[in-house]
């Protein structure tokens, strides 16, 4: 990752004087400063100085554009700035953009105020003028209402910082895909060429054995130390079998994982996909290998699903370095609980789900697996932690794409699973099993997600808004009505 920073660009004119834009200035660096010095944000802002003219703001955001380090502009309009000097500026610009309507002094100086305060703090102005241009030129950014000191405000900046990262990263996602799509599933598919055009993704195929090389070529002594690592990290569940029969088992996985990510690494990919229908040379559908990788950040989906693995490894971006951050994953929906006031969906897959989101101890086991006609894959085992989350899916609709969000409550199970060996999620949809798992089949969602406890329905939002792409919220609010609805009069507006 990038050490990313945002620039901070305040609207003026020379209308009220030098001594008025000598305070517009002298707000501003006050503003960035405290801002900065917060602890609230996940990067740095810059102050860039007062913009008064077009030459001027067509230069700052041509030099944010070339500006590898800048992720984002927030634009703020102290006094008034007349609109027509930020066209060119924002045609040419191409990177995030969010709108702060604050103003330096937090209440009204009843006893003082005259017209030379009004003239110099008239952001209520000022920044309608500025907002109607951007709202006709059709220019995504966010608009973040309310006093700048205030904290649910520097918060709500923060969470735009990471949407904008989100934003700037997508296009440096590469998929490797291992062999392709599981055969006659539709909703893992979709145009790939388009998934480029709109997000700036590559997704790239390999013959599964030119991976299995790889793992081959993994040197033994590489793959001990690995496996006496996991020995180290995890519980050993063995449940009867045999230790060192056990352990072989083990280091197929410690060798696939060494081969995969020094595949990656080479090839420069960020995220990955496999198929338990097409394996090639190797001994095991990749499980623990898997997991550990998207321990370490790399995108996963499941039988070619080159869409959710892509979500993914943006998810496990825009939470770098997130303070108490509870987990990210691919995920997919198996079976029901459909016992009144206990209604929820148990989360797992045939073996990869990502220990980041896990609670408690995490265990390795070994045991059969139907699918794939290779040896018993070893995995880690452990359920997920409890809260809210998003569980987001992406799906190409033939003329559109569109991201699906669904709010979702995650709860413990009722009882424990103790034949069930793979790590498990169990959650309630809001705003209802029912009304949730109705709304998300109407939308077209898919068995997969990209699941994440520290990102919000809003982020992921503005990231859709961004890429130019349709975005249905299932919500505490939703509704069947209101949703069919939403969903007929975005079928135009996309079209």
């Amino acid at each position: 990752m990038k050490q990313y920073k945002f620039w901070f660009a305040t609207g003026s004119q020379d209308l009220y004087g030098d001594e008025c834009l000598a305070h517009v200035a002298e707000h501003s660096k006050k503003i960035v400063e405290h801002l900065n010095q917060s602890g609230l944000l996940p990067y740095e802002i810059v102050w860039k100085p007062t913009l008064i003219t077009n030459e001027l703001i067509r230069r700052t955001f041509n030099e944010a554009n070339a500006d590898g380090e800048c992720a984002g502009v927030i634009t703020w309009m102290h006094t008034f700035s007349p609109a027509k000097s930020w066209i060119l500026g924002l045609q040419e610009y191409r990177k995030p953009l969010m709108h702060l309507h604050t103003q330096f002094n937090e209440e009204i100086p009843y006893d003082t105020i005259d017209m030379d305060f009004m003239n110099e703090n008239q952001s209520a102005h000022g920044d309608r003028e500025y907002g109607h241009i951007v709202s006709r030129m059709g220019i995504e950014r966010k608009v973040v209402v309310g006093h700048w000191a205030d904290e649910s405000v520097i918060k709500r900046i923060a969470s735009w910082m990471r949407t904008a990262i989100g934003i700037m990263e997508s296009s440096h996602i590469r998929v490797m895909r291992v062999a392709d799509n599981m055969r006659n599933v539709a909703v893992t598919e979709g145009d790939k060429v388009e998934a480029q055009i709109k997000f700036g993704w590559e997704i790239d195929s390999y013959p599964v054995n030119e991976i299995a090389e790889y793992v081959e070529a993994t040197a033994k002594g590489d793959v001990d130390t690995l496996v006496e690592e996991y020995y180290d990290k995890y519980e050993i569940l063995l449940e009867g079998r045999d230790p060192e029969e056990f352990k072989k088992h083990v280091a197929v996985q410690a060798q696939i994982e060494l081969g995969f990510e020094r595949f990656l690494k080479e090839k420069n990919y960020q995220a990955i996909v496999t198929h338990f229908g097409d394996l090639g040379a190797l001994k095991q559908l990749p499980g623990l290998a898997i997991q550990r990788l998207m321990e370490k950040g790399y995108g996963f989906g499941g039988e070619g699903d080159w869409k959710t693995a892509a979500m993914v490894r943006l998810m496990k971006i825009m939470t770098e370095g997130m303070k108490d951050a509870k987990g990210t994953s691919f995920m997919e929906d198996y079976t029901y609980n459909l016992v009144p006031g206990k209604e929820g969906i148990l989360q797992a897959h045939m073996l990869e789900v990502c220990p980041t989101i896990s609670e408690g101890p995490i265990g390795i086991k070994v045991t059969p697996l139907s699918m794939g006609d290779r040896e018993d894959p070893a995995r880690l085992v452990f359920t997920s932690k409890t809260g809210k989350g998003i569980a987001a899916s992406l799906v190409d609709l033939g003329n559109r794409f569109r991201l699906i969000i669904n709010t979702v409550d995650c709860k413990k199970v009722e009882k424990p699973m103790p034949k069930l060996p793979v790590a498990t999620a169990f959650w309630t949809p809001e705003p209802s099993l029912a009304t949730g798992a109705e709304a998300w089949i109407l939308a077209g969602g898919a068995h997969h997600t990209a699941f994440t406890y520290d990102l919000t329905a809003e982020q992921m939002g503005d990231w859709a808004a961004a890429m130019g792409i349709e975005v249905v919220y299932i919500d505490k609010d939703t509704t069947i009505r209101s949703l069919k609805n939403e969903m007929l009069w975005n079928s135009v507006a996309f079209r």
